[in-house]
């Protein structure tokens, strides 16, 4: 995979567009990191894709946002901010989750108490 990555990376002329995964080595993110920018804005594919598609970024305007100081650093709050929402919601609801658990097991066995 890093073969791949430094192949493209020294590419002389890159090509015209580019996926997800080469717009991710392009810009020095993960391309799981690119959905997260395109669910917060930062980043917006070419057209009108599907939501299971395959998406493609225009190079220019990767050009343009690599060399974005002030796109960096909101591109990194935007990532930062989604996995502390993510893991703010790992402590919540555990208990509630156990609570229905048990409250179902208790149920199952009374139901087959009873026939």
């Amino acid at each position: 995979m890093h073969q791949d990555i430094e192949k493209f990376l020294n590419l002389k002329a890159s090509p015209g567009r580019l996926t997800k995964e080469q717009a991710a080595w392009f810009l020095g993110f993960t391309p799981d990191e690119i959905t997260i920018l395109m669910a917060s804005g930062l980043l917006k594919p070419l057209g009108h894709p599907a939501c299971n598609g395959q998406k493609y970024f225009l190079a220019a305007a990767l050009e343009d946002l690599r060399r974005d100081e002030k796109w960096y650093g909101k591109a990194s709050d935007a990532i930062v901010e989604y996995w502390r929402y993510k893991n703010s919601r790992k402590g919540q609801g555990t208990k509630a989750n156990e609570r229905q658990s048990r409250q179902g097991a208790v149920a199952a066995e009374s139901a087959d108490a009873d026939h």
